[in-house]
């Protein structure tokens, strides 16, 4: 296979300085609703990186459950590699491809955890077989089978028990410090807008391709 002879132009529109918003998160909700408008697959989808305490970098896709001018929201299982890792070193990156529209979104923060009452909410919101996935699921651990989660799922379905949100599983907030726009180009000239954080102030520049 000619994995070196793949290759395709990009095209798009112009992403310039003077007609993009003031702040990421206005640019970042006109861009997401563009990929949905576009049709694209879990538009909401992210890459999200963390590094162990030995310094090795893990990856992951996850979903955003909540974009504001704060941050990104994803949640998970506190017992997680992920949770053990941001418990660790707080610094994450996270990433957005939407390749129907030739955009990426490049996001670095910080993580911390959601309040105990945003998580509940959220959870609640879930689907019952997601809850109780949620629950089942000893996330990041080896079990032996299959079979583990779903006797597991089994047998919490004949429960007549409130459906409650686990302790061990909740929100994180991304609070961004730097966010680059990628707009694919023909020949390669890409562009690249990074806001990045200046005190309480966000700066605008353009990143060479």
């Amino acid at each position: 296979m000619d994995i070196a002879g793949m290759r395709r132009d990009y095209d798009g529109v112009e992403l310039l300085e003077e007609n993009i918003h003031s702040t990421p998160s206005q640019l970042f909700e006109q861009w997401l609703e563009e990929a949905v408008a576009a049709g694209v697959t879990d538009p909401n989808s992210m890459v999200l990186s963390t590094v162990s305490p030995s310094g090795t970098p893990s990856s992951r896709v996850v979903l955003a459950k909540d974009i504001t001018d704060r941050g990104v929201t994803f949640f998970t299982n506190y017992d997680s590699q992920k949770a053990h890792e941001i418990g660790a070193n707080p610094n994450v990156s996270l990433l957005f491809h939407w390749a129907e529209l030739n955009r990426v979104v490049r996001i670095e923060g910080r993580a911390e955890r959601i309040s105990d009452e945003d998580s509940d909410r959220y959870f609640d919101s879930r689907p019952r077989g997601s809850r109780l996935g949620a629950i089942a699921s000893p996330q990041s651990q080896v079990i032996a089978s299959r079979s583990v989660l779903t006797d597991k799922i089994a047998e919490l379905e004949k429960s007549e028990e409130p459906i409650k949100r686990p302790a061990n599983w909740g929100g994180y907030l991304v609070r961004p410090s730097s966010v680059e726009f990628w707009q694919g180009r023909p020949d390669r000239v890409h562009d690249r807008m990074r806001y990045r954080v200046d005190g309480a102030q966000w700066v605008k520049e353009r990143l060479a391709p």
